[in-house]
């Protein structure tokens, strides 16, 4: 080889400021010429170079930030939580796009039959299930980042809890505005809905954040059925009576997970949210 890339340009090229067509000819020459390499290295900073790379791949490294997450920064989230939010399984549009087909088929069958208990029966099952799926090593693709996080185990799982309980309450209220023949008998859900999700989350630091919620929807479930077996009327959860137990039973509910907050942040190798706060530091 001839031709060789003089002193200079390679300063130049070092320093980002050889031009086109210059530039393109050293980058080509470069790859094929292990000599202009070497001179290149010993014009080199060992350690600018060093640090341009770490800054580089740290660059590469570092995850996009998405529509949600950066929504949730400039609302004034810390970068952590927003991460920890905006990762939450049941928060992405596979989720999100499953539950609008479900009440939207929901909201049909109903207009159809002229029945709303098939709606008042589901909507409180929608955030109860919502909940159940946002945490846990199988479903959370963020659990080892959550283990580690500087967030104690009770408000990591109110953060979510809040973020999913709304987008579902916010979905619920949507299908319930396709119902406005049955006025104030469309929002009955709501009170059950909380119920459901508090108790599920009460339940959690015994049973755990997925077998203490399906228990939660099984029994109501179970008590639809033998409510709509025993009534001639509306069934007895969606009754003034029924809807202020609702209330309680959210109120003690609600009480009880108060009570049991520390329960989160055990680090017992039986406790379901163990080792959430092995990074916590407050």
């Amino acid at each position: 080889m001839t031709w060789h890339v003089a002193e200079e340009d390679l300063r130049a090229y070092l320093r980002g400021d050889l031009a086109p067509p210059l530039l393109w000819s050293a980058d080509t020459h470069l790859t094929a010429c292990a000599g202009c390499r070497a001179l290149l290295a010993d014009l080199s900073d060992p350690v600018a170079l060093d640090t341009g790379w770490e800054r580089l791949d740290a660059e590469l490294d570092a995850p996009r930030r998405g529509v949600f997450e950066g929504l949730l920064v400039r609302c004034g989230v810390a970068d952590h939580s927003a991460r920890l939010l905006a990762a939450t399984p049941v928060l992405r549009r596979s989720w999100m796009l499953a539950v609008v087909f479900v009440l939207a088929m929901t909201v049909l069958m109903v207009r159809l039959a002229d029945n709303p208990g098939l709606f008042l029966g589901l909507a409180p099952l929608l955030p109860l299930a919502g909940v159940a799926l946002s945490y846990g090593p199988v479903l959370d693709p963020t659990y080892e980042m959550a283990v580690v996080a500087p967030l104690h185990g009770f408000r990591l799982l109110m953060l979510r809890t809040v973020a999913v309980l709304g987008a579902g309450l916010v979905l619920n209220g949507l299908a319930t505005l396709a119902l406005p023949a049955y006025g104030l008998r469309a929002l009955a859900w709501l009170l059950p809905a909380l119920a459901l999700t508090a108790t599920g989350l009460a339940l959690t630091p015994r049973l755990g954040p997925v077998l203490g919620p399906a228990l939660v929807g099984t029994a109501w479930t179970a008590l639809l059925l033998i409510a709509r077996a025993r009534a001639h009327g509306t069934p007895a959860p969606f009754t003034a009576g029924g809807q202020l137990a609702a209330a309680l039973v959210a109120a003690a509910a609600v009480w009880l997970l108060i009570r049991l907050r520390d329960r989160f942040d055990s680090t017992s190798a039986h406790t379901p949210f163990a080792g959430f706060t092995h990074g916590s530091a407050a």
